[in-house]
């Protein structure tokens, strides 16, 4: 039997069948391991309302919660587990009570041969599809050494299997049986969570495989919620001729044109120089082109940037459902979730252009570690640019300081243009000025331009021959030069 013809479930969480690559085996053990609090057991009661809303059968076992707490808890999130029937294995209040006395025989064979009972005659009676059992280590509480313990798990899963059930266990990691619980599970997933987010890792699906690495969880008022990283497509993206204008002819001429589609563009340059603005004004000439465009705002309100963009005679209101400009919100999505709203934005309105200004507040407002962020803004240019969708990248760099270095280096080896802006300054007035370090395609200036903002929008002007410096980030006017606008 082929891996595609193995009869597939759902797991609940569509995120997560993605790893599983297409969903659970029918028949066989999956293993859910994470320490308290990390969402185990809500994955579980997932899967659980998966098969009662396709009018399956489903068996709650449990011993460390209520019926009536699991309820309350799922229902919190959008669970209701109400027609699933529940087995509690835990102990009644009146235990510690009674005067239990045993004779001859250990406590422990007698408790555990009357909780497989219970099993056997619930599974028997009401014969499920799926079974969860939260958590599996209940069974080695009743065991008196690992070998039985085992014994006892290897008898248990041949039974399930035999009556084509599936089962989903979960278990806090650093018991002396993690080893013995993995091996035999056909599937085991490990939930994590510290200060930098959620996250889901399946570690294993026997004879199927799984997507590898770390990816976005999150636990929501709907539910639990599975944000696989991005995979961008394997090869490179078949680069257009087409270049898209910036709406600043001077501008074009400084990039040799404009931008090609499929592109990455880095707009590197101190706070305040103009990034954002040069970037709005990108967004209204591409959209009133005829392009969709998107910028996703991380450091400033969408509301303050159109209030400045007003000001400089940049329209922002876009051509119909053209443009989208959108506040994240810090700290409220993993990189996972970011990359998936993105696209479904490039999906369900055929983006062409995609700004995300910028990158430091990328990273700052999405949780996860730092280096995980990276490369999920790096797997989503590498995705964005497979569909030719065009990316603008705006970095803060401050080059004041005399670096030679003209943007952030875990950022630089992407663009595939790198537009340097600076502010030099003459006789006291400081002034702007743009330079392309890096076209990858096509020809471009090999100087500098000055720019400027004012009530009548920006205004950049010709080559600037009288600049020094500029390569090592302190740019300065030759002696003796004069502004173009002096003479």
């Amino acid at each position: 039997m082929t891996t595609r013809s193995l009869p597939r479930i759902s797991s609940g969480v569509p995120g997560l069948d993605t790893l599983f690559r297409g969903g659970f085996v029918q028949g066989r053990m999956y293993l859910v391991l994470g320490e308290p609090g990390t969402g185990k057991t809500l994955l579980g009661m997932s899967f659980l309302e998966e098969g009662i809303d396709n009018g399956e059968d489903v068996l709650f076992i449990h011993g460390e919660e209520s019926k009536e707490d699991i309820l309350v808890n799922g229902a919190a999130v959008g669970i209701d587990l109400s027609e699933a029937t529940f087995l509690d294995l835990g102990p009644d209040s009146d235990f510690f009570s009674e005067d239990r006395s045993y004779e001859l025989v250990d406590p422990r064979d007698i408790e555990s041969e009357r909780i497989i009972e219970r099993i056997r005659e619930t599974i028997d009676e009401l014969d499920p599809d799926r079974i969860l059992f939260d958590p599996i280590t209940q069974l080695q509480a009743i065991e008196p050494n690992e070998y039985q313990y085992r014994k006892r798990l290897v008898s248990f899963m041949r039974f399930l299997q035999g009556q084509g059930i599936t089962v989903f266990s979960t278990q806090t990691p650093g018991t002396s049986t993690d080893a013995t619980i993995r091996s035999l599970s056909d599937g085991v997933v490990r939930l994590e969570r510290n200060t930098t987010g959620r996250r889901i890792t399946v570690e294993k699906h026997r004879g199927v495989g799984q997507e590898s690495g770390s990816h976005g969880l999150e636990i929501r008022e709907q539910g639990l919620e599975v944000y696989p990283s991005l995979t961008p497509d394997a090869g490179g993206a078949t680069v257009e001729p087409e270049q898209f204008s910036t709406g600043i002819e001077e501008f074009d001429a400084l990039l040799g044109g404009g931008f090609e589609r499929g592109t990455v563009t880095v707009f590197s340059g101190p706070t305040g120089v103009g990034k954002t603005t040069l970037a709005t004004k990108l967004l209204e000439a591409v959209t009133e082109a005829g392009h969709t465009a998107s910028m996703y705002q991380f450091e400033e309100s969408v509301a303050t940037v159109r209030h400045r963009s007003e000001a400089l005679d940049i329209d922002l209101s876009g051509v119909g459902d053209n443009l989208r400009l959108e506040d994240i919100e810090p700290l409220a999505l993993s990189p996972e979730e970011f990359a998936q709203q993105v696209r479904e934005d490039v999906d369900s309105r055929d983006t062409d252009l995609v700004v995300l200004d910028g990158t430091d507040g990328y990273q700052l407002s999405l949780h996860g570690a730092e280096g995980d962020v990276v490369r999920s803004l790096h797997a989503l240019c590498r995705y964005l640019t497979a569909r030719n969708v065009t990316v603008v990248l705006l970095d803060q760099s401050d080059h004041s300081d005399g670096t030679t270095d003209p943007t952030d280096e875990n950022f630089s080896y992407l663009a595939d243009n790198i537009v340097v802006l600076n502010y030099i300054e003459r006789d006291g007035r400081k002034e702007r000025i743009a330079s392309v370090l890096k076209k990858r395609i096509g020809n471009h200036e090999e100087t500098v331009r000055p720019y400027s903002f004012g009530a009548d929008g920006i205004e950049m002007r010709a080559p600037e021959t009288a600049v020094e410096n500029f390569l090592t980030g302190s740019p300065t006017y030759s002696e003796g030069s004069q502004r173009q606008d002096d003479g």
